[in-house]
């Protein structure tokens, strides 16, 4: 029948190739899946099929794989190259058998066994046509669901239908050499190896397309039947005085309002468009550390993406990359602001659900929300939500929202089957369309209501943004968090009905443990370094060469004593970056007789500290390093500043390291930047080196980026000791209009340099460090720590701030 199998091939092969457009999952195999090409490969498919063999034949062809349909030749012997679990379906009957793969894997090891040297690597092998999830119900279009083992009537169909959207993906490979390691004889290996088969392609296939849809109405059954919903339309139909039915009528319009509609046809389509879209605009999307987000699905977990929020394309590129990355797309938690005519129903249907902005005061829509999210973990759906609520709008990430993370532990109280893994993502963009409007609102204007008219002319605007940059940052598996942090947290699971007193507090360190793992995996980009760079700069302006020399430097620093082994970094040098960031016409470049200069006017020295704020906490510590190296000091008196600031700075960017730990790698810091020049060494002291080197331009566009933050501090802590004792609505708005002042007197072009949630996160910052105390009635008092800190803030910022704040003290001085 070989040859039969052979003839086949060959006559479908060419109309098949022709229909099939093939995309590899990962797209590096060889770095991370680690299959050598030198070694023997036999590929191991689900199902014995002519069309998947042509697909992995294609997608073995891009990425310089051996060929699935050309036969081994090992010690004399002929194997081949492709092996299957299962026969395709029979035409009429729906019995599926098995293939004689148990013989070929004895096969294997007999051979391995006669000749130790070799080492063949057998290499599982998911094809998909499409990605569409099962149905709770059958209809006609299960026609087209590449589920089980199709017969060929039906993968005609599929071929026809689904050619474009085929999927390879690849999986870590199998050593026959460690095939012989298993105890029992051969036939029990095989045996053991083809359980273990099936187990990794049914893990696949869930990962890859999630799980089994659910049609509406059994939706509204599981929701509106559960004891919670029917407690709180008991209590809606008692406190408003309706009938049963209006109660019941109320949870099915708030569940109509919030649920998603999920259709895997408007995901194929919004791919097909996006990718051309992401062609026009980006000049590449760059993703990071998706490895282990793809061993989580596979090893079972119900996956929520936790991503920063920058821009509304945050919604459709995080989808994209998870589609495009083998993981089945998430559930999105979207605001009920973008629920309009006609992207609701669009968002909705690509697995938008919609929340309110606040809940309080109505019972029934918070327990009707609550139950349509415990249905979604414990369903299996992948879900995504913002913590941080909205949009930046400066640039930095944003104090934390608690509301979904609360959500998600009592869900898990409740009884999540599976293990919940909260997986954080950071996001970034060379140029984000809204940055006007964002300028507008931190201004003062009010925030522009979404519509069908905005959308449409945001999309006429659609020009070239540079890259995009997604990274996935380490996982926290919240079973294991919460034993860490509450051991005995299974015991409130027999009491959901009241809050544990736990739950507060582990939620506000959980959320912030999030906003620290999303920024300990940020993306340095060239318009990011560049902003910070010339933002810095006497005037915001450089000499070319000047400038790609600093930004050399940074890198180089940057590279040497990482942040954060997450965090990504271009691989080229000074130059190359700045000539591709150049392209994207962001900032005024002039020709004279002395060389070219690279500025930022007025407005874009504005407009530019949005991108400078997305990598702001990478480079504080340095910052903060070189700030010091300016006074003089000894190296002791350098690790006093950063032990007494840094908790502050932890608080305000969302910073990874404790203290010992920032301690150490300001030490490394340091030791790299006397290695590259940028710092001095003599009898014990740190200083600056010449005013006429390079170097010394680098450090001093370091010592002042973290101006501005000094300032702040030095702003609150001024105050602090004028009053002596002051309420913190009080403080936290002085300081705000003392900000707006000295920013117009010395030209700081930074409206985030006034922004509340700023002060608001560095008064939270005293209290919890333990630097400022409450009186009786919650006026904040100074103390001996903070008025020490205060003038260990004034000692590094610069003169005219502090001239301006000791009149401010003594104001007739």
């Amino acid at each position: 029948m070989f040859w039969l199998h052979k003839l086949l091939l060959n006559l479908i092969k060419y109309p098949t190739r022709l229909l099939v457009k093939t995309k590899s999952i990962p797209a590096d195999i060889h770095q991370e899946l680690g299959i050598d090409q030198h070694k023997p490969i036999i590929y191991l498919l689900h199902t014995h099929s002519a069309t998947d063999l042509i697909a992995l034949q294609k997608a073995t062809e891009q990425l310089g794989l051996p060929d699935p349909l050309r036969p081994l030749q090992l010690n004399g012997q002929v194997l081949q190259a492709n092996l299957s679990l299962e026969e395709p379906q029979g035409l009429i009957s729906r019995r599926i058998h098995a293939t004689d793969i148990a013989n070929s894997f004895q096969h294997i090891l007999q051979l391995q066994r006669q000749t130790p040297d070799i080492d063949m690597q057998i290499v599982p092998t998911a094809i998909f046509w499409g990605r569409a999830p099962g149905k709770s119900k059958p209809g006609w279009s299960d026609l087209l669901a590449d589920r089980a083992s199709p017969s060929w009537l039906r993968k005609f169909f599929i071929v026809l239908f689904l050619g474009r959207d085929n999927f390879v993906y690849f999986s870590r490979a199998v050593s026959s050499r460690r095939m012989l390691e298993e105890n029992g004889s051969d036939e029990r290996i095989a045996h053991k190896l083809i359980r273990v088969a099936r187990t990794h392609f049914y893990r696949r296939i869930q990962a890859m397309t999630g799980p089994r849809s659910i049609d509406r109405l059994q939706l509204q059954n599981a929701i509106l039947g559960a004891r919670a919903v029917k407690d709180a339309i008991t209590e809606e139909q008692q406190d408003k005085r309706l009938s049963a039915e209006q109660a019941r009528q109320r949870a099915e319009s708030y569940l109509k309002e919030i649920a998603a509609d999920y259709r895997e046809g408007t995901i194929r389509l919004a791919d097909r468009l996006l990718t051309r879209v992401w062609n026009k605009i980006y000049n590449g999307i760059e993703v990071h550390n998706a490895a282990r987000i793809r061993e989580l699905a596979q090893n079972g977990h119900e996956i929520i993406y936790v991503p920063c929020h920058r821009s509304h394309m945050d919604y459709l590129l995080l989808t994209y990359v998870i589609y495009h990355e083998g993981l089945a797309t998430p559930h999105i938690a979207a605001g009920i602001n973008l629920n309009f005519w006609p992207v609701g129903g669009i968002f909705r249907r690509g697995g938008a659900f919609f929340l309110r902005r606040s809940f309080a005061g109505n019972k029934l829509y918070t327990a009707v929300f609550k139950e349509y999210l415990e249905f979604l973990f414990n369903r299996g759906f992948p879900v995504k939500y913002y913590p941080e609520g909205g949009r930046s709008r400066t640039g930095r990430l944003l104090p934390p929202k608690t509301g979904m993370l609360a959500m998600t532990l009592q869900a898990m109280l409740k009884g999540v089957k599976r293990p919940v893994s909260l997986v954080p993502v950071y996001l970034g963009y060379e140029n984000v369309m809204e940055l006007g409007s964002y300028l507008k609102e931190l201004k003062g204007s009010s925030k522009q209501k979404e519509s069908f008219w905005q959308v449409f002319s945001a999309i006429k605007k659609l020009k070239n943004y540079g890259h995009g940059f997604l990274s996935f940052g380490e996982p926290i598996q919240l079973n294991s968090y919460l034993d860490s942090r509450v051991p005995n947290w299974r015991d409130d699971a027999l009491s959901v009905e009241r809050k544990p007193s736990w739950l507060t507090p582990t939620v506000n360190h959980l959320a912030n443990q999030v906003m620290c793992r999303i920024n300990q995996t940020a993306a340095i980009n060239g318009m990011a370094l560049c902003s910070l760079v010339l933002l810095a700069a006497e005037n915001h302006a450089m000499e070319e060469d000047d400038l790609a020399g600093s930004l050399n430097q940074l890198l180089t620093l940057l590279r040497a004593a990482p942040y954060s082994q997450l965090s990504s970094i271009p691989d080229v040098d000074g130059h190359t970056l700045l000539k591709q960031t150049l392209a994207l016409n962001k900032f005024s470049i002039r020709d004279d007789a002395f060389g070219r200069v690279v500025s930022l006017n007025e407005h874009s020295a504005i407009t530019q500290t949005y991108y400078r704020n997305n990598i702001l906490h990478l480079l504080a510590l340095p910052s903060l390093i070189a700030a010091a190296v300016m006074t003089g000091p000894p190296k002791s008196a350098v690790i006093d500043y950063i032990k007494a600031i840094y908790p502050l700075l932890k608080r305000e960017l969302f910073m990874h390291f404790t203290l010992t730990e920032a301690t150490t790698y300001c030490q490394q810091l340091m030791q790299q930047m006397l290695e590259l020049g940028l710092i001095k060494e003599l009898d014990g002291k740190l200083l600056a080196p010449p005013r006429t080197d390079a170097d010394y331009r680098t450090l001093q566009v370091l010592s002042e980026t973290i101006q501005q933050t000094l300032q702040r501090y030095a702003i609150v802590l001024t105050l602090l000791e004028k009053e002596q004792s002051i309420p913190r609505a009080t403080l936290e708005k002085q300081s705000r209009e003392l900000a707006e002042h000295l920013s117009a007197v010395n030209g700081i072009n930074a409206p985030e340099f006034y922004d509340k949630n700023v002060f608001s996160s560095f008064v939270n910052a005293l209290k919890d460090n333990g630097l400022v105390a409450a009186d009786e009635d919650g006026a904040l008092q100074q103390s001996a720590q903070s008025a020490a800190l205060k003038e260990m803030v004034l000692s590094l910022v610069s003169s005219g701030i502090v001239q301006k704040l000791h009149q401010l003290h003594h104001p007739h001085s």
